[in-house]
């Protein structure tokens, strides 16, 4: 398996496919899910059993007659469930000792500082968890499993101090809150998103290829920021990637909780894949 995440032009038809586990949670094989026909024509995804699990949380969302109240909502059950306030606090667990708990809005925080720290690593190891699409960078480029990069990733996204109090179940929650919020009040009718990401060098994603009409094809991480103001992005480096991300790609974006530490960034955080997209100074 090693060589499947490749940061070079070596890639053979064999490695390109190889974009993550047979086998995840919403349902679609995670070949097509990675594909940029999928980006391209999106089908619905659903994290199995997380709305049914917590169906008085979207019942209760649905007598909200506005995004701010139905984030109130949402945070409010979050807090009540996982036992934290506003971003977390500490518990004391059987023998007296004091507990980081963790929190899915200390995930948001720290990814926003550096999401290559082991907060970053559990994020991404959710998203291939749940979405079945390996990273291809954390710290350095991720190019096979019996790699020390890749053993590296793997110990951090384990890491007890911030894979506790049920992380990846926050994590389903936020997402499937962000995709119910987008349906209901934020672009009821759109299937896409125009977004943008500045990048330094070339380097920092995977080029598969070149399309018609000057498009690459390029496998991005497997969650990725984004954000929707072009200048914003110009900010973050010397190129600018701009594409058109499905919706359903979406974990969360600025104004989808009332209280979170990404305001003023116009931040999203997407699904990633192989994408279509065109590259600008």
């Amino acid at each position: 398996m090693a060589g499947y995440l490749q940061t070079t032009d070596s890639f053979s038809s064999r490695n390109i496919a190889l974009a993550g586990h047979s086998t995840n949670l919403v349902g679609i094989p995670t070949g097509l899910l990675a594909s940029p026909d999928f980006n391209q024509h999106p089908l619905p995804l659903r994290i199995h059993g997380t709305r049914e699990a917590n169906g008085g949380l979207f019942c209760k969302l649905g007598g909200c007659g506005s995004l701010a109240e139905a984030g109130e909502v949402f945070q409010d059950y979050m807090s009540l469930i996982f036992g934290f306030e506003e971003e977390q606090r500490l518990g004391i667990d059987a023998l007296g000792r004091r507990r980081f708990r963790g929190s899915y809005l200390r995930l948001l925080q720290d990814w926003g500082f550096d999401s290559n720290h082991a907060q970053g690593a559990v994020l991404k190891g959710w998203v291939e968890s749940r979405f079945g699409l390996f990273p291809t960078y954390h710290k350095e480029p991720l190019t096979g499993f019996a790699t020390p990069a890749w053993m590296g990733y793997v110990e951090e996204k384990m890491a007890t101090r911030f894979h506790n109090n049920c992380i990846y179940l926050q994590l389903d929650l936020l997402y499937e809150f962000c995709q119910w919020a987008i349906a209901r009040f934020k672009l009821p009718a759109r299937s896409h998103l125009k977004l943008f990401r500045g990048v330094y060098n070339v380097g920092e994603f995977c080029e598969l290829g070149v399309r018609k009409g000057g498009e690459r094809l390029v496998r991005l991480n497997n969650i990725v920021s984004f954000t929707s103001d072009r200048t914003q992005a110009g900010q973050f480096g010397t190129y600018i990637l701009e594409t058109d991300v499905p919706i359903v790609k979406l974990l969360f974006f600025n104004d989808l909780l009332p209280r979170h530490p990404l305001r003023g960034e116009a931040e999203y955080l997407v699904i990633g894949g192989n994408y279509n997209v065109k590259l600008s100074m």
